[in-house]
């Protein structure tokens, strides 16, 4: 795993920090405010954090091994003999911390600037020799089995066939492009057409050359401009992620991008974006964005180029995230290319109309359903747990998803529903009372979760209200994107016997809590005028457990009936994530399970087993899934045209179509809605997760 750095668009569910307005923002580089960072991370880390990590040599390691990563992420600039060099600061650095006296930084960078300074000059020497596309050849892309080359000829033999390969796919997607524009203008044959084709062909590739010499030569430019303080700001993230993925050092950033953090709107995309092994990866699409709107972009997407309209894209391959999300925003109303590949390699060009977030469709919406029986199940779809903070703070009435909820179970009951499905899926969570409040309107009182903060100390939050606003069976439908408060949720009505949960093998499993802390507070008042904004750390300091007592920290929460989608075969979740916090269980709590009308878990598990065993669409995903697995093993690619065709063509024809056409409703963005937004049932029917539901629904009388 590399080194995942967000963009937090979102509020944390607990902010201790003050408003950085005022503050002056640093000088291009300053030592000793970056060894007062030093020092001040050092301790605080250590003091803050829920698990106290002591800063020692086994941190240290850890954070080197972090740093390493997101010093050459993919193994295309420094030798062996480089980190044995940079080796010898592994276990220096919580030395280097304590004292204040950060050397690995400017070692680091030294190194990796002379070798991209070689890979530049190797590159205008391959492009002076040539390249024979026909030759056959293969290149593993996988760093962790490539490895780093043991020396300058091996590293030039990787950007050879780098480059070729990357010269074969812009001449292929050259010709896609020809071919289009030739069908959608219905050129007709003329005389001498075959030979012009040709000479076409011979162009499409030289200027397939050119494209890739620019962006390799842009590339390596944008990376020569990297400042020391961006290599020590890399350098105290890796050591902050050291504890958790979760905690961050946070350097002082612009005001419009103070300003979009408060707020957590931008006229952009509305994605949730991170680094990730030298790439730029989609982790979730925000509700009532527009790409969520749009439909085509979703999570573990890479972006590979972004251009404005018809424009040349950018290639953003490499680009640290700041400036990648600056190409990616923009005026509301103006569109967006989005080159991306998908999870299974397919690559798309998505076009989307930047735009704010749309408030309505971030909110709760529901419908009613029929099944076979002709029941009426009413349907709840949660996008996330949202709470206006500052209407709140203002004596507003603050909208909120406990009381959107209410509303909507208000409106389907009018129509004598028989059952409730709540749908978590893609939900990444959000108010933790919000959490607690909404399982309250399912239970007749009693405790929700128990939140353990880093004195050992647990606080049960409870459900205090004993009236049960819907008291009919419930289904609750979660994904791997289910996260945080929707896990709180499914988990509190899983362990009550409240509600049947059916969903993908696991939620994400992000079972803690950050809270924010402004580094300024630690410099005394005499030496805050001398200092200039040392920026913020973001720290886990709770962590979440089930009123059963087990975390739904890294396993996330187990469905009760499993359904294949066709993400499983990809690493993605809590779990997967470097130096993540470990699973764990505190006491369990009593509690009386829910005595009211319930369906009966063990059938519903052999009725769905059956159900699943026999539907067409879930046998395709299992085939699908298979042949993902495999695609997923071979990381050795050819490198020849003929080869890279015939990849091309594999992917189009088999996973191309499963993953845009054919997949499930968790994947997809507009699944369930009219082109006005509003949901559809007829729509809504279509998804296989669904259709579950509704068949279990129609087999299961109450207990």
């Amino acid at each position: 795993m590399r080194i995942k750095r967000v963009i937090i668009l979102y509020f944390f569910t607990f902010i201790f920090a003050s408003n950085l307005y005022g503050k002056v923002m640093p000088a291009e580089f300053d030592a000793s405010r970056n060894r007062l960072i030093a020092y001040i991370l050092s301790h605080q880390l250590s003091i803050q954090h829920f698990e106290h990590k002591a800063v020692n040599d086994d941190l240290s390691r850890d954070a080197f091994k972090l740093y390493l990563e997101q010093l050459d992420p993919r193994k295309h600039f420094l030798l062996t003999t480089d980190v044995e060099q940079l080796s010898t600061f592994s276990t220096q650095i919580d030395d280097e911390l304590l004292k204040g006296n950060t050397l690995l930084p400017d070692a680091g960078a030294l190194i990796l600037k002379e070798r991209i300074k070689a890979v530049s000059e190797i590159v205008e020497r391959l492009y002076a020799n040539g390249f024979d596309f026909n030759k056959e050849e293969y290149l593993e892309v996988d760093p962790d089995k490539s490895g780093y080359p043991s020396n300058p000829r091996e590293l030039a033999e990787r950007w050879r066939k780098l480059i070729k390969m990357r010269i074969i796919n812009n001449y292929l997607d050259n010709l896609e492009k020809a071919a289009k524009e030739k069908n959608d203008k219905e050129a007709k044959n003329k005389p001498g057409e075959e030979q012009q084709n040709v000479v076409s062909d011979s162009e499409l590739l030289k200027q397939a050359i050119e494209k890739t010499n620019k962006d390799y030569k842009s590339y390596f430019a944008r990376l020569l401009k990297d400042t020391r303080q961006e290599y020590y700001n890399r350098y105290f993230e890796a050591v902050a992620h050291a504890f958790d993925p979760h905690t961050d050092f946070m350097p002082p950033t612009s005001k419009e991008d103070f300003d979009i953090h408060m707020r957590g709107t931008l006229e952009g995309i509305g994605a949730l974006l991170r680094e990730d092994g030298g790439n730029i990866k989609v982790v979730r699409i925000i509700p009532g964005s527009a790409a969520k709107r749009q439909g085509q972009l979703q999570a573990e997407d890479i972006i590979l180029g972004v251009a404005e309209g018809d424009g040349e894209p950018v290639d953003i391959t490499g680009m640290r995230i700041r400036e990648a999300v600056s190409y990616i925003r923009g005026p509301k109303g103006t569109e967006v290319r989005l080159t991306v590949q998908k999870p299974d390699s397919v690559k798309k060009v998505i076009p989307i109309v930047r735009d704010v977030v749309q408030i309505e469709d971030a909110y709760v919406k529901s419908t009613v359903l029929e099944n076979k029986s002709g029941n009426k199940i009413g349907y709840i779809r949660v996008p996330s747990f949202y709470r206006d903070f500052a209407g709140s703070r203002n004596g507003n009435e603050a909208r909120n998803v406990t009381n959107d909820i209410r509303s909507a179970l208000t409106g389907v009951k009018k129509q004598k529903i028989t059952s409730v499905i709540l749908d978590l899926r893609n939900n990444g969570g959000g108010s933790l009372s919000d959490a607690v409040d909404v399982s309250g309107l399912f239970l007749p009182g009693g405790p929700v979760v128990q939140v353990k903060n880093s004195h050992g100390i647990i606080n049960i939050l409870e459900d205090t209200d004993e009236n049960v606003f819907y008291k009919g069976t419930v289904i609750v439908l979660v994904n791997t994107f289910s996260a945080s408060a929707s896990e709180i949720l499914a988990a509190a009505l899983q362990d009550y016997d409240r509600a049947l949960v059916i969903g993908a093998q696991h939620t994400h499993g992000k079972g803690t809590v950050q809270g924010l802390f402004d580094l300024n507070k630690n410099v005394s008042f005499f030496n805050l005028k001398k200092i200039s904004d040392l920026g913020s750390l973001k720290i886990t300091v709770q962590k979440f457990y089930r009123i059963n007592g087990g975390s739904t920290q890294y396993k996330g929460v187990s469905p009760d009936i499993i359904m294949p989608t066709i993400y499983d075969y990809l690493e993605s979740g809590e779990k997967y994530l470097d130096f993540s916090l470990p699973w764990d269980q505190v006491k369990p709590l009593e509690h009386h399970d829910w005595q009211g009308a319930t369906l009966d878990r063990d059938k519903a598990k052999k009725l769905a087993a059956a159900w699943l065993e026999n539907n067409l669409e879930v046998q395709k995903v299992n085939s699908d899934l298979k042949l993902a697995a495999v695609r997923k093993e071979k990381t050795t690619v050819p490198v020849y045209l003929e080869g890279v065709k015939s990849d091309r063509l594999e992917f189009t024809s088999t996973s191309g179509k499963t993953m845009e056409d054919e997949q499930l409703h968790d994947l997809s963005g507009k699944t369930g809605e009219n082109e006005d937004g509003k949901l559809s049932p007829k729509l809504l029917q279509k998804d296989p997760m669904i259709q579950l539901t509704l068949y279990l629904l129609a087999q299961l009388s109450n207990k």
